[in-house]
């Protein structure tokens, strides 16, 4: 949850944030700004604004020196220390993260204004009645700011569309969509586009096999969620001598349907990622290929790209082989299915799960042995209704089955990525490789403080923390009533792994060269893979111009990743609130996931529902928190509810609009 949700000031009719730190603005006024920088800026809704500084801390704002700058917009900064601070002064908006925002529309005195959902802005903006576009009161409607020409006045902006009534389910999801700068629909265009892309194939579908090596004879089979509609990824099996096992992981072959200078990959790579929401999927591309003919359905012909390896018992690996290739599915399992049937040690393809299954473990203990990290993050699925209202959350469950599939794919992302590095002598820009950065010092410090009072001891090697370090940290957690406490605040200690010309290895796997090859269907760095792989196979090296489009692209995607995965998040705690919004003064075990000097954060321990304990609901004493014990301390009983505490809550308050919670502590 974000704590901001809780304290952002209210604006003015015309957008002027609240308080601004005239402090602040003074000393930038009195002392000349020395240094300069570019880059995003992050604002509050208190219309203050940080700037992450190259020498790793961050320049403050006053939000009489953003200059009309908001949250992710790139600006270049001038800064200075005063004090213990670093105050700083925007000099140039370069490039608006967006002009468009997703709110409610308001009456306001005489006029109209739009208030948007995104908690970060400090604005509202005004609308005319002629450019209401037939938006209604309490409306969720999409915003663009067409004039701005003072800080003080506010923005004023038109409604470019109207998305439906505030608290609808399709209004609500579709907003999250929109928020995150994503669409669902595809121009007729494209769509078009993909259609005679696939005819093309089946015009000429045995000229297209020619040169591909053929696995249709091989044994080989999908695993997928139940609900999953894109199959992308199949494994072969097949024993090939005593203790030898020829294991093939296929991918859907989107670069034969999706060429450079299309329209089909224009689009492709603007969206960059597929998004799950609790709902629906917005796909990276159109259905008719996305569930369509690249999907990995059983029984049909299919061409795909693939990683061939000969493993022994151990996991260790004896051959490998990668190129275009030709499978056909011999069975389309849910992981529910295979779980079965490895747990009832009997079924369709018993023998070749199991043995992949002994094989994936192997290469699990491989995984860890050299220092990859064991995160068990836990997610809830909705089971909704006919309307979209949630009935049910659960807690999803990763069996032997979910990780049969994840070690398999992460031994062809690793391989692919070390294929290609020997081939270019570990030369930079040269691939695209996901990255993942080792922690912070000062995060890795600020973890070991927070988790102290936990009972856990970080031990750190100078400033640093070893993968094998971290690794046990996470361990000792497993199966503790704090452990996903434990695996929140270690995650946000990290930084997020990232695409990048420039290899860094792998912190989190351990993997010193790691790429994305084994879902294009849902993200397009695993397309430029594909590409790039190809190239290299053929005996050729890409140029440098596709190099250095592709360092540009690995950008975009990578805050594309980002978010959609906000998105997701967004729309998980919309249906989190609306859920528990139906159980006022219901009682459910808690888990306390922070405290602060405002209240207390609880997490309901089946939906992992987050929501706040405010202190005026401790009624029977006065409680300060106390940041050394991350606990909060009654001052004449000495009554003390700390970080990890198991505690009984009761639902006193939901706000979807907001998407906040307020529990009661009752024991």
């Amino acid at each position: 949850m974000k704590k901001s949700d809780y304290y952002r000031s209210k604006n003015s009719p015309k957008g002027m944030p609240y308080g601004a730190n005239k402090k602040r603005a003074k000393a930038v006024a009195k002392n000349p700004l020395e240094k300069q920088a570019e880059g995003p800026i992050r604002t509050t809704a208190r219309g203050e604004g940080s700037f992450f500084l190259p020498e790793g801390k961050s320049a403050i704002i006053s939000s009489a020196d953003l200059a009309k700058a908001l949250d992710g917009d790139t600006v270049s900064i001038a800064y200075r220390e005063q004090g213990q601070d670093i105050v700083g002064k925007v000099l140039k908006i370069i490039k608006r993260k967006r002009d468009a925002f997703v709110g409610t529309l308001e009456k306001a005195g005489e006029g109209w204004q739009v208030k948007p959902d995104d908690r970060r802005l400090y604005i509202v903006i005004a609308i005319e009645e002629k450019n209401l576009a037939g938006a209604k009161s309490d409306d969720k409607v999409l915003a663009e700011i067409t004039d701005w020409p003072n800080l003080k006045d506010g923005p004023s902006g038109k409604i470019i569309k109207v998305i439906g009534q505030t608290g609808q389910h399709n209004a609500e999801m579709e907003s999250i969509i929109l928020d995150n700068g994503f669409t669902e629909e595809f121009n007729p265009e494209i769509e078009q586009e993909a259609i005679s892309r696939i005819n093309q194939l089946h015009d000429n579908f045995n000229k297209e096999t020619v040169g591909r090596r053929d696995f249709r004879a091989i044994t080989t089979l999908t695993i997928d969620p139940v609900d999953a509609k894109d199959y992308d990824d199949a494994i072969s099996f097949q024993e090939v001598a005593p203790d030898r096992f020829e294991v093939g992981v296929h991918i859907a072959d989107v670069s034969y349907f999706v060429r450079p200078g299309t329209g089909l990959d224009d689009e492709a790579r603007h969206r960059a990622t597929s998004i799950y929401l609790v709902d629906r999927t917005i796909s990276m591309l159109p259905e008719v290929l996305s569930n369509g003919e690249c999907s990995l359905v059983e029984g049909k012909d299919r061409l795909t790209f693939s990683g061939v390896f000969t493993l022994d018992k151990t996991g260790k690996i004896h051959e490998e082989w990668f190129g275009r290739s030709l499978i056909n599915s011999n069975r389309r399992f849910t992981y529910e299915q295979v779980q079965k049937i490895l747990d009832d040690k009997a079924g369709a393809y018993f023998e070749e799960l199991n043995t992949l299954n002994k094989l994936a473990y192997a290469l699990r203990k491989r995984k860890i042995e050299a220092g990859a990290l064991s995160f068990e993050d836990e997610e809830v699925r909705f089971r909704l209704d006919a309307d979209g209202k949630p009935i049910d959350i659960t807690k999803k469950e990763r069996t032997d089955s979910h990780k049969l599939v994840e070690d398999f794919m992460l031994l062809a992302n690793k391989k692919v990525a070390e294929y290609v590095s020997k081939l270019n002598k570990n030369q930079p820009k040269t691939f695209v490789y996901r990255i993942h950065d080792s922690p912070d010092p000062a995060k890795i410090l600020a973890l070991r403080e927070f988790l102290k009072p936990l009972g856990y001891d970080v031990k750190i090697g100078g400033k640093k923390i070893t993968s094998v370090e971290f690794n046990r940290l996470l361990v000792s957690a497993l199966g503790q009533p704090e452990e996903a406490i434990v695996h929140r605040a270690a995650i946000r200690a990290m930084p997020r792994a990232i695409y990048s010309t420039q290899n860094i290895g792998h912190y989190g796997l351990a993997f010193p060269h790691y790429t994305h090859f084994t879902s294009p269907i849902r993200r397009y760095p695993d397309l430029m893979v594909h590409r790039l792989l190809d190239i290299y196979l053929s005996g050729q090296k890409p140029s440098q111009e596709l190099l250095n489009e592709y360092s540009s692209l690995a950008i975009h995607c990578s805050e594309r990743e980002k978010q959609a995965s906000n998105a997701e998040r967004d729309s998980v705690k919309y249906k989190q609130v609306e859920y528990l919004s139906e159980k006022i003064g219901k009682i459910y075990d808690g888990i306390i996931s922070e405290v602060t000097d405002w209240g207390i954060f609880v997490e309901e321990r089946e939906t992992k529902a987050e929501g706040l304990v405010r202190f005026s609901d401790l009624a029977d004493d006065y409680y300060r928190f106390d940041k050394k014990k991350y606990a909060v301390i009654g001052q004449k009983t000495k009554k003390a509810y700390r970080l990890g505490d198991a505690v009984k809550i009761k639902v006193m308050k939901t706000d979807q609009k907001r998407r906040i919670i307020d529990f009661k502590i009752i024991g």
